[in-house]
C-alpha cells in the first residue's frame, strides 16, 4: 500500500479528482486530496487559471506544502495540471518521497532549484497536442531522468483524466489509471 497526496488542477477539486482519488483508494491505497482553493471551483479551465493567477502560484505552492504538513516522508506525490506544481516541488524537496506522479503538465526541475532527486520514481502522463501538457519539457526531463517514465497520449484535450469534464478521454484515462495503480504497486 502506498500514500497518495493528490492535488487537483486549475479548475478546483472536481467530483472527477475525487472519483480518481476513489479509484485508487479502492486498489488499496491511501489518497490525499488537498482543497487548494478552498472548496471554490470553476466549470471553464479558463477561470479556474484566473484564480490561480490571482491567488497567486506561490499560494498555490504553499498550500500544497502545508497539506503535506504532518503526513509521513515517505509519501507519493501526484498532480493533474496545476496540481503538478505542489507536487513536483515536494517531490523534489521534501525528504523521503517515494515517487511523483504526473498527469497534464510537468515543469523543468530547475524551476525548484534543485536537480531530480537521484533514482526517485517518476511517472508523465500527458496528451500528445495538448498545448498545455508540457509534452516537450516532459520529454526533456525523461531523457535525463533515468527513473521517469512518460507515457503520451493520442489527442489534444488537457484535463482528460477528468471524468467530469467535456475533456474527459475514457480510453487514456483508464489507462493512466492502470499506470498509476502499478507504479504505486512499485514503490510501496
Amino acid at each position: 500500500m502506498a500514500e497518495l497526496l493528490l492535488f487537483h488542477h486549475a479548475q478546483g477539486l472536481t467530483s472527477g479528482c475525487l472519483a480518481l482519488a476513489e479509484k485508487i483508494r479502492s486498489a488499496g491505497h491511501v489518497v490525499h486530496t488537498p482543497d487548494l482553493y478552498a472548496g471554490k471551483t470553476f466549470a471553464d479551465l479558463t477561470d479556474g487559471i484566473a484564480h490561480a493567477q490571482q491567488i497567486g502560484f506561490d499560494t498555490v505552492l504553499e498550500r500544497g506544502r502545508l497539506a503535506a504538513e504532518g503526513l509521513p516522508e515517505d509519501v507519493v506525490y501526484a498532480g493533474i495540471s496545476l496540481g503538478v506544481m505542489p507536487a513536483q516541488l515536494l517531490a523534489q524537496t521534501r525528504a523521503g518521497a517515494r515517487g511523483a506522479v504526473l498527469i497534464s503538465g510537468c515543469v523543468p526541475p530547475s524551476e525548484f532549484g534543485t536537480a531530480w532527486p537521484q533514482g526517485l520514481p517518476l511517472q508523465i502522463h500527458t496528451m500528445e497536442d495538448d498545448d498545455m501538457g508540457d509534452v516537450e519539457v516532459a520529454r526533456e526531463i525523461v531523457g535525463t531522468v533515468g527513473s521517469a517514465e512518460l507515457f503520451v497520449y493520442a489527442g489534444d484535450q488537457h484535463l482528460f483524466a477528468d471524468d467530469s469534464l467535456p475533456a474527459y478521454d475514457e480510453q487514456a484515462a483508464t489507462l493512466v489509471e492502470s499506470r498509476v495503480l502499478g507504479f504505486l504497486d512499485r514503490v510501496a
